[in-house]
């Protein structure tokens, strides 16, 4: 008898907690009411001061990024980088600052598109025994499902705020599997697809070609991670960044038999080579979008 009343207590203890919480779900408190009202008041706030003119994303309000999207910008390149080694003259973000000048300029030529904060962190090699860039002092390495996931979660939250095409693009080799497994994935996630991986964007031997056809300059390898067309590309962004006032002092102003100086013609140079990454990237960008829509 005990055990029939303990169960059938038990029971009743179950149900009331049941009805308890549903109720507490089918009626918000006043506090919650409040709350919400006042975060759609926030959120369609009128913006108060002009919009930036800026494509990248941690550079804008979270105002700046709403009127863009609704005024047609639904369209966001998440660009990866790295830090790593390139020689005794390069710095080691040299990939980030030639995507801060090839993100703007795709951006804008597409002129429906944001840029994302710079993924800088990516594969670089192994860690606890060091491989490839890894044997270099200051190199940092992701495993490459952490990688994945950064990937994954920046790319996530972009859509989850109503970007409907989500853009990869990577200035590093190690980059590349790791954009397009994740894109993928996206892919089949949302039933659609609206993630994209652009290859074309690390086509290194049609920059190599521009620069030889248009300029006439070839290059010998000397041995170091470093090449003239990337440092030329990365003066049109920060000359400091490749030490071009302390290589012209030693005497080292120049890379692979090709000299860096004057600093007016290396930048001419990357200026052009930098707008064919900008044409040929857009044109394809623009071309998968319309393959989808």
């Amino acid at each position: 008898m005990m055990n029939r009343k303990l169960v059938v207590t038990g029971s009743a203890l179950i149900l009331i907690a049941f009805i308890v919480t549903m109720q507490r779900e089918q009626a918000p408190t006043e506090t919650q009411v409040a709350e919400d009202s006042a975060l759609q008041d926030e959120l369609t706030m009128e913006r108060p001061i002009e919009a930036l003119n800026s494509i990248w994303i941690e550079e804008l309000t979270w105002i700046e990024i709403r009127d863009a999207m609704a005024a047609g910008t639904k369209t966001v390149i998440i660009p990866t980088g790295g830090i790593e080694q390139n020689g005794p003259y390069v710095a080691m973000g040299k990939h980030n600052y030639v995507l801060q000048g090839a993100c703007e300029g795709i951006a804008r030529e597409l002129g429906n598109a944001l840029c994302a904060p710079i993924v800088k962190l990516v594969p670089e090699g192994g860690i606890d025994e060091p491989t490839g860039h890894m044997r270099y002092p200051g190199t940092i390495s992701l495993r490459e499902e952490t990688f994945h996931a950064v990937l994954d979660d920046v790319a996530s939250s972009l859509q989850a705020h109503g970007f409907e095409n989500i853009v990869f693009i990577g200035d590093s080799g190690g980059n590349q599997d790791g954009m397009a497994v994740v894109a993928d994935r996206l892919n089949e996630r949302w039933g659609k697809s609206i993630a994209h991986y652009i290859p074309e964007f690390y086509d290194n031997a049609g920059v190599q070609r521009v620069m030889e056809e248009e300029f006439g300059i070839f290059e010998e390898s000397e041995g170091f991670h470093d090449t003239y067309w990337l440092t030329a590309m990365q003066m049109t962004v920060d000359p400091s960044s490749v030490r071009y006032e302390e290589r012209v002092a030693a005497g080292r102003a120049s890379i692979n038999g090709v000299s860096i100086a004057p600093m007016d013609k290396t930048i001419e140079v990357g200026t052009r080579l930098m707008q064919y990454r900008i044409d040929n990237t857009s044109s394809v960008i623009r071309a998968a979008i319309e393959g989808v829509h």
